[in-house]
């Protein structure tokens, strides 16, 4: 059996949503690629011409492993839906006591091009988020 590589993502055929996998050897750097892995399903990050505009750190408190996934992503619709920015590159860190420290680079959604349907919320239904026999891995449905 061929190994993955070592740190990767991709979209899912999925019914009527959206299906992301992503991978890496850790907790924080799976969380990254699940974010990437999302934004591919609705941005045009390759012909991207903007540069990332803004720095924006945020604090996940500690919850369980699927909870603190789906929270991050959560946030990404959030920002999107109330300030119209995307991340461009995320960088996850653990945090105290089992939270995240998250920072992004973002742009305006306006600057890039959108070429699918944006997700509106994370569905928890056959979510998956945690170490496997290569590191860290996740399963996630995004409704559209």
């Amino acid at each position: 059996m061929e190994r993955r590589p070592a740190r990767g993502h991709r979209n899912v055929p999925h019914t009527a949503d959206v299906r992301i996998e992503a991978w890496a050897p850790d907790r924080e750097g799976c969380v990254a690629e699940a974010v990437t892995a999302m934004l591919d399903g609705f941005v045009d990050t390759v012909g991207a011409t903007a540069d990332a505009a803004a720095e924006a750190e945020f604090a996940v408190p500690p919850a369980d492993d699927a909870d603190l996934l789906v929270a991050v992503l959560d946030e990404v619709i959030f920002r999107l839906d109330t300030a119209g920015v995307l991340p461009l590159a995320t960088e996850v860190r653990p945090a105290d006591g089992g939270g995240l420290l998250v920072r992004w680079w973002t742009v305006d959604a306006d600057a890039v091009e959108l070429v699918g349907a944006v997700p509106k919320a994370v569905s928890l239904h056959e979510l998956r988020f945690g170490p496997d026999r290569e590191g860290w891995s996740c399963a996630v449905t995004l409704d559209v």
